[in-house]
């Protein structure tokens, strides 16, 4: 079996091993190959009858330029980066990794919560620039320090992300309430369901957790801005387009949102003009909530599993 991996820099930059896929046949690694549409791919493809991606994107033409390729495996849950109704055409099976990051996900989004409403990183680097020791107080602050205790959160999107956040924002004293199209008893167990408005009107704090769909789509914009308290905090570590993110950098500016704290944007990586990188109280991170070692040896450990289920004649996790 031959297995061609095209980015794989970004799931192992050298702290884990591709033991698990290298048993399963003749594996070939790229760091990187390209995200956007490119010869490259299917150059790199051949004859390969297995690839494994994470953001290289497979369009039809590249599937139409590889006729051995079989199968493909996503290092991630997210797979819109594939043709995935051509590639049924071609009964090629594509694969992902439907879960591993729960906790990691819930654990970023509140250390954004908490650097938000603490700005450890800002006193950090004042103080290691001698603004402390060169001060004539004992001690200083450059933006409003806020209690999370006795606030109220909002999580859009209460799956399994938001159900594990919650529970975390209880331990912290916080009351929450979620929007979700799916109730479900995991929910009411951490949260009060209420309408996306309430919880607009209500929260404190809001977080996206939802999948990227056209309802979702553009769900923070101008109009539902408008129906938030003011001096609210968004976190967002679910998909940037949730975004409208010139609607958020006007409220950045004006001050109705105090702080956005966001580790996914729109365009990835980050294109300069994004309006986010020069509006104020806005923390930005390059889409590191899944990234660590724990997590990205699930993903490993769960592609290979899959590359596995094909070769067996039994694939799973199969998308389309």
């Amino acid at each position: 079996m031959k297995i061609v991996v095209l980015d794989g820099y970004t799931e192992n930059p050298g702290d884990i091993s591709w033991a698990p896929l290298e048993a399963l046949g003749a594996v070939t690694v790229y760091d990187r190959t390209a995200y956007e549409e490119s010869p490259l791919i299917a150059e790199r493809i051949g004859d390969a009858e297995v690839i494994v991606i994470n953001k290289t994107p497979i369009s039809k033409a590249t599937m139409d330029k590889c006729p051995n390729l079989k199968a493909i495996a996503v290092l991630a849950t997210g797979y819109n980066v594939v043709d995935y109704e051509y590639a049924r055409t071609k009964n090629i099976p594509v694969m992902n990794v439907p879960v591993y990051g729960t906790d990691n996900v819930s654990q970023f989004a509140i250390g954004l919560l908490l650097e938000a409403c603490s700005h450890i990183g800002d006193h950090d680097r004042s103080v290691h620039a001698g603004e402390w020791a060169s001060n004539p107080d004992w001690c200083y602050w450059h933006h409003p320090m806020i209690e999370v205790s006795g606030k109220t959160a909002g999580i859009i999107g209460l799956g399994r992300i938001g159900v594990n956040t919650a529970k975390v924002l209880r331990a912290l004293n916080v009351r929450v309430i979620a929007s979700d199209a799916h109730e479900s008893d995991a929910g009411r167990a951490v949260a009060e369901y209420v309408s996306l408005d309430e919880l607009l009107a209500q929260s404190d704090f809001i977080f996206l957790h939802c999948p990227l769909f056209p309802a979702t789509e553009g769900i923070i914009n101008a109009a539902n801005i408008a129906k938030m308290k003011d001096g609210v905090i968004l976190i967002n570590n679910s998909r940037g387009p949730l975004v409208v993110e010139a609607d958020l950098a006007a409220a950045l500016a004006s001050g109705k949102v105090a702080c956005a704290a966001l580790d996914v944007v729109s365009t990835e990586p980050i294109k300069a003009d994004n309006p986010l990188l020069h509006a104020p109280n806005c923390i930005i991170t390059p889409h590191i909530s899944w990234a660590t070692k724990e997590a990205r040896e699930r993903i490993m450990k769960t592609t290979a599993d899959n590359v596995r289920s094909f070769i067996e004649g039994k694939p799973e996790n199969v998308v389309n």
